[in-house]
């Protein structure tokens, strides 16, 4: 099997569990003999973990119970019928070796990356900011509509006085990053992306220090402290 195409956005999107029955088939056939894409799965793998433990366990809704046990609930079966296929979550490394309970794990995820779940048909966008030096989570971005994005923290970044956060953005074939606006260290936000274009997979994310009103320059000017890059959920 050849190569696949833009092994990182793939990989992340095996890794969430939101490729079709028939893409992760696809996916798992290349796996042993696509390096680049074993390593970005593994790249994945490390930086989405960790969000498992960042948040409160919550209860699953009604609709996703619904949901989980049509999914798992095998098909009247016919003479001769094959077994029912194993569920996403039944192969999806990310929950090997949490602890016990996959649907209180998968609904903790749920939570953290703000798979909302409610709208299964309509595709969104993720962005997991991390720090550079070792890929510690620090923000996530998840799309709340076709022209907005929320921003939420996952821990409070110290801020030395008269420095500020500021957000960026950059799509493949952009001149230069574009500024979403000053952070508020620990502190949601809600974006407007209107005079954007469309959110694209693998645009990037980043938030820099930078002077206390913002750059002065309409680029970043100072150190990246987190960095990430868009996956389209489902």
């Amino acid at each position: 099997m050849s190569p696949i195409r833009d092994p990182h956005e793939v990989a992340g999107e095996y890794v969430l569990g939101t490729l079709s029955a028939e893409r992760r088939r696809e996916v798992e056939q290349a796996l042993p003999n696509d390096a680049a894409l074993r390593s970005a799965v593994q790249y994945w793998e490390q930086r989405l973990l960790p969000l498992a433990g960042l948040a409160e366990p919550v209860e699953p809704s009604a609709a996703l119970w619904t949901r989980i046990e049509r999914s798992i609930a095998p098909a009247p079966a016919p003479a001769r019928s094959p077994l029912p296929k194993a569920s996403w979550w039944d192969k999806l490394t990310l929950w090997r070796g949490l602890a016990a309970g996959g649907f209180a794990a998968a609904a903790i995820m749920a939570v953290v990356v703000g798979v909302r779940m409610q709208a299964p048909e309509a595709p969104g966008y993720m962005v997991v900011l991390a720090t550079p030096q070792n890929a510690a989570p620090g923000w996530v971005i998840r799309a709340t509509g076709p022209n907005s994005i929320r921003l939420e923290p996952l821990v409070k970044t110290a801020v030395p006085a008269q420095r500020a956060l500021q957000l960026w953005t950059k799509a493949d074939g952009w001149n230069g990053p574009v500024s979403l606006g000053l952070v508020t260290p620990g502190k949601a936000v809600d974006v407007r992306l209107d005079k954007l274009p469309p959110l694209q997979p693998n645009q990037l994310f980043e938030i820099t220090l930078e002077p206390e009103k913002g750059s002065p320059i309409g680029r970043p000017t100072g150190p990246i402290l987190y960095i990430g890059r868009a996956v389209k959920v489902m």
